[in-house]
């Protein structure tokens, strides 16, 4: 007869049951003993599988000497021990308490697999080195980390609570060519492009990670099919921010707006659910060849308004960013002084005259008669675009943004020679002698006309004063 087996159940009361086995006979190799019991045998062994059955609960034999702290083939480990499944389908793991930050608890299942989850999950706050069973919610791609859940604690929204027409807060936990997925109380949903936004976004992925308000617009529960759209909620907040705006808004007001978008013929802002035009005139002080040369897509800026028409659908706001700049040309031309030399470049000739850029942003003019001494039939003709060119300042308007300007002012007049004495040419000495007698002209009393006079008025030698006839 040997030991009998102990085994203690709930209700705390030991049972012991005497099992008689016949000893092996070595001398028959092969047989396997068989036991030997009393004719009362039977019926105990029946009543203690059926007591067993019950005790155990379906338990297998491992867990019950877990249970009863027996030995066990091998320790379980956060690295040996096989996931096993929840009721409602999601992995199981045991894993190996790392460290603590915060209000989150660092768990180990590898040397390659590590997660996280809540410590508000835990009883007790667990110390480093602790293994316990985690639920797995999924993978983070943007962490490389585990999402991890105590079971019981946490678990996923029925979908009764969920309902269309229902503002949920959704997390971007992957993207495709169609759209967003999404996270919606550990339940999937999708997010097509054309929801993301009330406006055409080229790249979609700076949503990846990001938790946003959307609108359940679609819900099938038995296929677990779940479609979001955050364009709505945009666009109910914008119509609300849009009457307020409209309510407020006055000509002549400075506003805060964002750049929403660039065209060939300005950009628009936002003022808050309502859209205004500035005009590429209006983008920026000086020439502006295309709005992004002034202004970024989702740049912040001060505008001021200049036209509201509040019947149009939608309504029409034009807007001004250069009103609220400081005008750097006024600065510059206040700057330059009359009778100053000044040094620029060739931008524009025109049939009038020509433009030069004498400071960044600032280009006086060069009137057709102030580029030479000689006459030109077209400013062309002496000043090319590009050429760097020295003129001297004759005027300035600040409030205007003009300047005034002459070459031809610092050129030295034309030098004529006297025949005799050579000195710098007066006009009216010795003109019939200016070039040496070879286009030497007629001398006066020789005109019929004056010959005329001569004999009206010439026979007297009396000085004439005042003109002709004259005393």
């Amino acid at each position: 007869m040997l030991g009998a087996g102990v085994y203690t159940p709930a209700a705390g009361r030991e049972m012991r049951y005497p099992i008689t086995m016949q000893a092996h006979d070595p001398e028959t190799p092969g047989q396997s003993p068989e036991p030997r019991a009393s004719p009362e045998v039977p019926s105990i062994q029946s009543a203690l599988e059926a007591e067993l059955e019950r005790a155990m609960g379906g338990l297998s034999e491992q867990d019950l000497l877990a249970a009863t702290g027996g030995s066990r083939p091998a320790a379980r480990t956060a690295a040996s021990a096989p996931p096993r499944r929840t009721s409602a389908g999601r992995q199981l793991r045991v894993g190996r308490v790392m460290e603590i930050r915060g209000n989150d608890v660092y768990v180990e299942f590898g040397p390659k697999s590590q997660g996280v989850c809540p410590l508000d999950h835990f009883t007790e706050p667990p110390k480093s080195g602790d293994e316990a069973e985690f639920v797995v919610e999924r993978l983070d791609p943007f962490e490389g980390l585990l999402i991890l859940a105590r079971e019981g604690a946490a678990s996923k929204a029925p979908w009764s609570d969920l309902k269309v027409g229902h503002i949920v807060e959704a997390r971007c936990v992957g993207m495709n060519a169609g759209g967003l997925d999404m996270e919606v109380a550990h339940h999937h949903a999708f997010m097509p492009a054309s929801q993301v936004d009330v406006r055409h976004i080229e790249d979609i992925s700076i949503f990846l990670g990001q938790k946003v308000e959307c609108e359940i617009v679609e819900l099938r529960r038995n296929k677990e099919r779940m479609l979001l759209s955050r364009r709505r909620v945009l666009e109910r907040r914008r119509a609300e921010q849009r009457d307020e705006v409209l309510k407020s808004i006055e000509v002549g007001t400075e506003r805060t707006a964002t750049i929403v978008s660039l065209q060939p013929f300005g950009a628009f802002a936002d003022l808050g659910g309502v859209d205004g035009l500035i005009p590429i005139s209006e983008l920026a002080h000086g020439m502006v060849a295309k709005a992004a040369d002034a202004v970024q897509v989702g740049e912040t800026i001060q505008v001021r308004v200049l036209r509201v028409d509040k019947d149009a659908k939608p309504p029409r706001i034009t807007l001004s960013r250069k009103q609220t700049m400081a005008n750097p040309v006024i600065e510059a031309i206040g700057t330059i002084t009359v009778g100053s030399t000044v040094t620029g470049s060739v931008k524009r000739i025109t049939p009038f005259g020509a433009f030069i850029e004498v400071a960044p942003g600032v280009e006086g003019l060069v009137h057709v008669s102030e580029i030479s001494r000689e006459r030109l039939p077209s400013p062309d003709r002496a000043l090319k675009i590009g050429a760097e060119v020295t003129a001297k300042v004759l005027s300035t308007d600040a409030q205007r943004g003009r300047v005034s300007l002459s070459i031809k002012a610092l050129i030295d007049a034309p030098v004529r020679s006297d025949s005799g004495s050579g000195e710098r040419g007066g006009r009216g000495r010795g003109r019939g002698d200016d070039f040496g007698g070879r286009n030497a002209i007629e001398p006066r009393e020789a005109d019929p006309e004056m010959r005329k006079l001569l004999a009206k008025f010439g026979s007297s030698k009396r000085e004439l004063k005042g003109g002709l006839g004259s005393r």
